[in-house]
């Protein structure tokens, strides 16, 4: 299977991020989102981790899966939050053992007290944990506009600087303007750090989700995309044009400034970002 570091230092990758389903109809329209995305050829595919033991089988389970029954690369992501070391430890050392090349390492959501852990408070360990294992290729997260939890800018990018002299790459939040990266990738290399950071793409669909997941991490909207998206009305498709618009314009800038991958936030859903790969021309230049 191939490590993303490869597959980065031979080039630009495109990629997808889905999230485990729940039930039985979650898992049929991920496996028509797979079935429908496979075609465009991505360089990998992320699984996402919510934490406890749930998350961690139903997370396991899609990625094995997508190992052995298509010809995707799959990474999963991994929170510390939710398990102390040896079962942090058992879980990376299953996904080797699975054949799994790539990881995502993240800290996680905090969980309710019960279900946290704290021998592993950082995603900074977790890559360490990791690179331990084995793991030749590892991933951590960026947020353009700071991580929540940061007091303030700088602190946060000292603490990516951090993470990312030990992992590999970094996949960021959702974000709207290229400037947003661009100041991001500058500001790192300010620090003498220069590891591929790609850029996630999250295609408004819905304005109403879009923000409010942006809150979840402490992202607001810019208010001329907002304006932009709300003048299509209560016309569903027009605002979902709109938001396809505002996405494949994005792609283009971020291209043009010469970003090594474009992670696509696909919610599980196939339609924004194929529309997305027609526009941007790749699905016959990919």
């Amino acid at each position: 299977m191939a490590r993303i570091t490869d597959l980065l230092a031979a080039g630009r990758t495109f990629s997808f991020e889905f999230f485990p389903p729940k039930d039985e109809d979650e898992q049929r329209l991920l496996t028509r989102t797979i079935s429908d995305l496979q075609p465009l050829q991505p360089s990998f595919v992320s699984v996402t981790y919510r934490g406890g033991r749930i998350s961690r089988e139903r997370t396991t389970r899609v990625v094995i899966d997508l190992l052995r029954t298509t010809d995707l690369t799959p990474m999963p992501h991994l929170t510390c939050v939710a398990h102390p070391r040896f079962e942090l430890g058992e879980i990376i050392g299953g996904f080797r053992a699975a054949g799994l090349e790539n990881l995502l390492a993240l800290g996680g959501d905090p969980l309710p007290a019960e279900e946290s852990y704290k021998e592993l408070a950082y995603a900074s360990q977790l890559v360490e944990l990791g690179r331990h294992l084995g793991f030749e290729s590892i991933g951590v997260a960026a947020h353009p506009a700071g991580h929540p939890k940061s007091p303030d800018l700088v602190s946060d990018r000292e603490h990516l600087a951090f993470k990312l002299r030990l992992a590999d790459f970094a996949i960021t939040q959702f974000f709207f303007r290229v400037e947003e990266y661009e100041r991001l990738r500058e500001e790192l290399a300010a620090l003498g750090v220069t590891k591929p950071i790609l850029a996630g793409i999250m295609p408004i669909t819905s304005l109403v989700s879009v923000q409010r997941m942006a809150q979840l991490s402490g992202y607001a909207v810019p208010d001329d995309i907002v304006r932009r998206i709300e003048a299509g009305g209560d016309d569903r498709e027009e605002i979902r044009r709109r938001g396809i618009e505002v996405a494949t314009e994005l792609c283009r800038d971020l291209l043009e400034a010469g970003v090594p991958g474009l992670h696509f936030y696909t919610l599980n859903f196939s339609k924004a970002t194929r529309e997305i790969y027609t526009k941007l021309g790749l699905v016959t230049h990919h």
